[in-house]
């Protein structure tokens, strides 16, 4: 009983992260679409991790809007509300919560960072400090 509801679990898991993106409306994307986004779109980089984590290293031009602040700091994306955002955390796991939250406030263009902050750095790409 227990192996079956293990076994369950983790094909639920499996599933969801096979197919999550497609059920929820909200494209993963890679560093190197990101890229491309950034450069031939003017993709907006929202950054969902602590200030402190921000701080040690962010993708240029990124902004930094945790989760728990959305709510009051949505203006500053409303007039950028036609360009694509992408949202990213350390390892993409939390972004799509964020990514969920624009979709639901009506921006139309949302993506997910797949991999998140170490896979853009696994890229080879840079990060960059506010002085």
């Amino acid at each position: 009983m227990i192996l079956a509801t293990l076994f369950i679990a983790i094909l639920a898991v499996l599933v969801w992260n096979l197919f999550g993106s497609a059920i929820s409306g909200i494209e993963q994307i890679t560093p190197a679409e990101l890229t491309r986004l950034m450069n031939r779109e003017n993709a907006v980089v929202i950054d969902v991790r602590s200030q402190e984590l921000f701080s040690k290293g962010h993708i240029l031009n990124a902004r930094n809007i945790p989760e728990a602040d959305l709510q009051s700091r949505h203006k500053e994306l409303d007039k950028l509300k036609s360009n694509p955002m992408v949202a990213c955390c350390d390892s993409g796991v939390s972004s799509p919560k964020m990514a969920r939250s624009l979709k639901a406030m009506g921006y139309e263009k949302i993506y997910v960072l797949k991999g998140g902050i170490h896979a853009w750095q696994n890229a080879n790409l840079p990060l960059t400090r506010n002085t």
